[in-house]
């Protein structure tokens, strides 16, 4: 599909927002697609194939990986030029495309090539870097061209539609890129006919990548795919550009999924294979180090560091997924994550970092180093309470699960008061075991879980039961008497039964250290938008981390009259947006780590 021109702000009305998750057409639709994908991932892994239609020689992958340096590649494209500072710039941005106006938010903050933060000025990156999750719910070419190529298209409009030349733009697929196979993501962003993403450029070959960025810099993107694994084709390809680079060099190691916050749980997994992948650099060229990994997937931000034993190294685990999907937050967060091989956690580098420490905002000491503040996040964390009124659709498919108990009720009793509660319990208990994994903790909260909606559903259908035969004869009006009691049992039913999910969700999210994704997906909050910057500049790399509390409505988005001279954004906010630094940029790559 071709680039759209601007649409009037009475079209964009049209553009999609934040995605209803907990829609029960949606829900069963990416239910059918994680089985598919699970079931067949493997015998159909698209990375494979690429690499297999891809039979290109080491030295060609090392040449790609150099391509955009000065004197090595086809001056008719893009170089990665410094600055009158003699510095390199990089963006990274996650977890982009879900409601149009988070997602052309920052795409706009992106796209402008100064911007003032703080006091620090700041330029676009020489490279866009997206690490994952280009497009929501799933991947279609519709959703692409509407929630990824439109807002950015619009927020970098294109100098020169005829030229190959432009800053680069490098995705890694998330698992909503997975869905359909990874057909749609590579059709997009490594097609023959390249991909012209408003004013940036689509170079990629492979759903994976490494680029040469200074003479010391390189960054590495991990494509794990949903199984959380690599595949041989991808370890040779990083193998040989290591054997390429030069002794003491850096790498920025984008990962699929901050597996680092929890290595002794469900990250585990996701942990060992950026471990796979960084044991790669370090084994082939010797003096490699890695002073920064940083993936999207939670949709917050968040900074650990961890430092060698000796002190003479330390990288930063940076999680950044705030590009436009809903927020996640971090009142759950860790302030220090164990790195060894008890107790089953991951390890990093043979145990070169045995722990992180959640970091701290160099200009104000007492402040983590997370964005929505832990604060906020448990404040913001009580919307869930609306459970019923956001998610109404949701409440009438509980509501027939009350309606189905009801029946139960007055048709099966007494064997009701142990049938009811043994559905509701083996389906909360394989929601959650899905959810958080298995143990006894999972066992006992989806056991009383199961309790209290069983004597919600069962007093509920003697309440409307009794209530109903003092008002209509169910022996003259049986049809009558059914209708009247679905209808009860499904809307009122509905929203207690919803309210006690919302009740569920904050509970187990604020006390439990469970459900946290979906407490917060259920709310859609459009709120703690991020992205990072990246300064390069000799031995050293100051990372600015960049937020914007809140997001435009649709209504207060205005069309550009301004645009004259340098490609201009087509639309602009009223009141305009407002970023800032979520802490002190902070310094790596030389002596260890600190703030300007």
């Amino acid at each position: 599909m071709p680039n759209t021109p601007p649409v009037s702000t009475e079209d964009l009305a049209r553009y999609p927002g934040m995605t209803g998750w907990f829609q029960p057409t949606l829900l069963a639709k990416l239910l059918w697609r994680v089985i598919v994908s699970e079931l067949f991932g493997q015998y159909a892994d698209g990375r494979l194939m690429v690499a297999a239609l891809d039979t290109v020689k080491d030295d060609e992958l090392v040449k790609r990986a150099r391509q955009f340096m000065p004197g090595v590649g086809d001056p008719n494209v893009w170089t990665f030029t410094p600055d009158e500072d003699g510095a390199v710039w990089v963006d990274y941005v996650a977890d982009l495309a879900d409601g149009f106006d988070s997602t052309y938010a920052i795409a706009s903050l992106i796209a402008q090539e100064r911007l003032e933060i703080d006091g620090f000025a700041t330029r676009r990156g020489q490279l866009l870097a997206m690490g994952g999750d280009e497009v929501y719910p799933t991947a279609t070419l519709e959703s692409y061209q509407r929630k990824l190529r439109d807002p950015y298209g619009w927020a970098f409009p294109d100098p020169d539609p005829d030229s190959p030349k432009g800053p680069p733009v490098f995705a890694l697929p998330g698992n909503h890129d997975w869905y359909d196979g990874l057909v749609q993501f590579m059709g997009l962003f490594a097609r023959r006919q390249q991909l012209h993403l408003g004013g940036w450029r689509a170079y990629q070959h492979r759903s994976y990548f490494a680029l040469q960025l200074t003479e010391s810099w390189w960054i590495w993107g991990v494509d794990a795919q949903l199984v959380n694994a690599v595949d041989q084709s991808q370890k040779d390809y990083f193998a040989a550009v290591a054997r390429a680079m030069p002794e003491g060099a850096r790498i920025i190691l984008c990962g699929p999924e901050p597996g680092w916050v929890y290595p002794d749980r469900q990250g585990a997994k996701a942990f060992a294979v950026l471990d796979s992948i960084a044991r790669i650099a370090v084994e082939r060229r010797p003096g490699v180090t890695i002073p920064l990994v940083i993936a999207g997937d939670s949709h917050h931000y968040s900074r650990y560091e961890g430092r060698s034993a000796d002190g003479a190294h330390a990288t930063h685990f940076v999680t950044s997924g705030g590009g436009g999907a809903f927020l996640h937050g971090t009142h759950h967060l860790p302030r220090e994550v164990a790195l060894d091989e008890t107790g089953g956690a991951a390890r990093w580098l043979d145990g070169a970092i045995r722990k992180l420490t959640l970091g701290r905002d160099g200009a104000a000491p007492g402040r983590e180093a997370i964005y929505p503040s832990r604060t906020d996040s448990v404040r913001m964390l009580a919307g869930v309470f609306l459970f019923t009124l956001l998610n109404p659709t949701f409440a009438l498919m509980l509501g027939v699960f009350y309606w189905l108990a009801g029946l139960l009720t007055w048709h099966a009793w007494p064997d009701a008061l142990y049938l009811t509660p043994a559905i509701f319990f083996l389906g909360f208990w394989v929601y959650t075991r899905r959810q958080e994994g298995g143990g006894p903790k999972i066992f006992a909260v989806s056991l009383a879980t199961a309790l209290i909606h069983s004597a919600a559903s069962i007093g509920l259908a003697i309440l409307f039961g009794l209530a109903n035969m003092h008002v209509l004869d169910a022996t003259a009006w049986p049809r009558l008497a059914f209708v009247l009691f679905a209808l009860e049992t499904i809307v009122i039913g509905g929203a207690v039964a919803a309210g006690l999910f919302g009740l569920y969700l904050y509970t187990s999210s604020r006390f439990l250290d469970m459900n946290h994704n979906d407490a917060f997906t259920s709310m859609r909050r459009n709120t703690h938008r991020n992205f990072v910057r990246i300064r390069i500049k000799g031995e050293e790399a100051h990372v600015f981390a960049i937020g914007l509390d809140r997001i435009p409505r649709r209504r207060e988005w205005r069309m550009n009259v301004a645009r004259s001279g340098a490609p201009a954004p087509a639309y602009v906010a009223d009141p305009p947006l407002a970023p800032h630094l979520i802490e002190a940029p902070v310094v790596i790559g030389g002596d260890g780590a600190r703030s300007v």
